[in-house]
């Protein structure tokens, strides 16, 4: 039985078998359905046309296609998208959209531009039924409307061969709103809407095993279909999240795609598509020479915003921000760290109440102190200078890999708690803990005890580094936090100075993303180069700033200064250790 969607409306239905009463023959009725709507093969076989004939229409519920990544684009969206793309770019002979839904780019598509032939492909059957009656049903309003050849393909986009869809000297253009969910999260949903399984950026290690080797199947289609017709007249225009935008750029200076005028329009999702997510319109010409930067615009108001992309051998969010502030672009003297990754909040984070510790399932309970640790998440790093904390951690490792049963012996209590709940630890899905001792936990070693720290949210947008002061132990930090640890007081102020200067600052913002899920990252800040901020500020520049965040100076003199900046300028990745 043929099935429709049911949002297809019972007007359109009436409309396509008042159409084709005369009509018998399976042929002829599409010949005559491709005369008036432009659409190859209507019905794609006798089954089909017999099924609407005879038999009653089963219509589905609207059912969760999350799936196929689906955010349905709007027609009126489509509509504006099309008429930008007319008055800026194109107006294409040969339009390819590689996951047409529900056909709304392909109706706006009809409407804006004279092409004259048009593929629309989807792995979703009833979809395409949808645009069929949709496109039909426009045609018989408006019989006197142009029409391209429409071929819809029925098929998951990872199986067509683009190849076959290139046209030598024929104005093209790759048109659409890929999928706007991960292979992780296909996979998890034991979809087939997924490509072939692999690490296709070819990260190594632990990034392919923490994430990094998670992609976005919209960055998969987008590059798929950039290999293969940079080299064609035309142009590529996608609705894509803005952290796929900004990985088509990473990839450019090595792809070298003969893409320019390269352009990213930002949208609201929220609005459009209900979706909590920063997205995007992504337009570039291809068979041009190969550009690496992106001019940033308003969709609605098509206000220049901003340019992003390659700057020289560094990737930057703007770049003429960035060209005031490169000089600060280097190799940190510091090792950056990141915070503790265990995985199993509800075991390992604690609250203490009335004297007692509290799991995060509500549970009293009996631990030695000595492995219990204060506790700072990105939320804790709100104030410049922390010193206290609100949530406490059991630190079973004092390095990465180190046997864990010395607990047992030496403190049977907290041995027993993390017996008790062995399961929650087992249950943990990261791949990082397999063959591990058991309880271990990430982010951990003789950096994490140092007395002092700086640290920096890696969720927030703010671009302030935190002074954190010891809590009787080393206060810890969880995973979601960046930090340089220091053995000594003055050595942890003055960085903790120099990296809040106004210079610092603005810099940062030349280089990050703000709409990225992890603003800051190490690798964000292991080009901050201190060496050059120092050329600004001198001891009594320093001091002032320390007195103005009313910190403590007894123990910061001259002296400590002149051996820090000396080490600073001298060293390279390690720890100050001058004391």
């Amino acid at each position: 039985m043929m099935v429709l969607e049911a949002n297809i409306r019972r007007e359109q239905i009436v409309i396509l078998k008042n159409l084709i009463q005369n009509l018998n023959d399976f042929e002829s009725i599409n010949a005559f359905l491709f005369d008036m709507s432009g659409i190859e093969s209507f019905f794609p076989n006798q089954y089909y046309l017999d099924a609407f004939k005879t038999e009653s229409i089963s219509e589905l519920a609207s059912d969760n296609r999350k799936e196929f990544g689906d955010f349905q684009t709007n027609l009126t969206l489509s509509i504006d998208v099309c008429e930008l793309l007319k008055s800026k770019f194109t107006n294409p002979e040969y339009i390819i959209e590689p996951t047409c839904g529900k056909g709304n780019f392909i109706l706006a598509a009809i409407k804006v531009f004279d092409a004259k032939e048009i593929i629309g492909i989807e792995i979703h059957e009833p979809y395409l039924w949808y645009a069929k009656f949709s496109i039909l049903e426009y045609y018989y309003k408006t019989p006197k409307s142009s029409k391209p050849k429409i071929r819809f393909i029925n098929k998951n986009v990872f199986d067509v061969r683009f190849d076959d869809f290139k046209k030598e000297n024929v104005s093209t253009l790759i048109l659409g709103n890929p999928p706007w969910v991960t292979n992780a999260t296909l996979s998890a949903l034991e979809s087939e809407n997924t490509p072939f399984k692999s690490n296709f950026k070819k990260h190594l290690g632990l990034d392919a095993m923490t994430g990094k080797g998670n992609f976005d199947i919209g960055e998969y289609v987008s590059l798929m279909l950039l290999r293969t017709f940079h080299e064609q007249n035309g142009q590529i225009a996608f609705l894509i999240k803005n952290s796929v935008a900004k990985n088509l750029l990473l990839e450019q200076k090595q792809a070298k795609f003969r893409i320019s005028n390269i352009e990213k329009y930002n949208i609201d999702a929220k609005k459009e598509f209900a979706a909590a997510v920063d997205a995007c319109l992504f337009v570039a010409n291809f068979n041009q020479s190969a550009e690496s930067t992106c001019r940033n615009f308003d969709f609605y108001t098509q206000e220049y915003l901003s340019t992003f992309g390659w700057y020289e051998s560094k990737f930057v969010s703007d770049v003429q921000n960035y060209e005031f502030h490169k000089r600060l672009d280097g190799l940190s003297s510091f090792e950056w760290r990141q915070g503790v990754k265990h995985d199993c909040s509800k075991i390992m984070e604690l609250e203490v109440s009335n004297g007692t510790y509290l799991n995060g399932k509500d549970i009293e309970v009996q631990l030695e102190n000595e492995l219990v640790y204060g506790f700072l998440k990105s939320s804790d790093l709100k104030n410049l200078v922390v010193n206290q904390s609100r949530k406490y951690t059991i630190i079973t490792q004092k390095k990465v890999g180190q046997d864990t049963f010395y607990i047992r012996d030496k403190y049977p209590l907290t041995w027993q708690y993390l017996i008790d709940n062995k399961a929650d630890f087992d249950n943990r899905k990261s791949s990082i803990y397999r063959d591990k001792p058991p309880f271990s936990i990430f982010g951990i070693g003789d950096y994490s005890f140092q007395p002092y720290k700086v640290a920096i949210s890696g969720l927030y947008k703010t671009l302030h580094f935190s002074l954190v002061l010891p809590q009787q132990k080393p206060l810890m930090l969880d995973d979601t936090c960046y930090f340089l640890g220091f053995q000594h007081y003055p050595e942890a102020v003055f960085s903790f100075v120099l990296l809040n200067t106004p210079e610092v600052s603005s810099f940062l913002s030349s280089i990050i993303f703000e709409d990225s899920k992890r603003a800051i990252t190490k690798d964000i800040l292991m080009r901050i180069d201190l060496k050059n901020v120092l050329v600004n500020y001198n001891f009594e520049n320093i001091l002032t700033l320390i007195k103005k965040y009313n910190l403590e100076t007894d123990s910061v003199d001259l002296f400590s200064w002149e051996r820090y900046t000396t080490q600073l300028l001298t060293n390279k990745h390690e720890q100050l250790s001058m004391f």
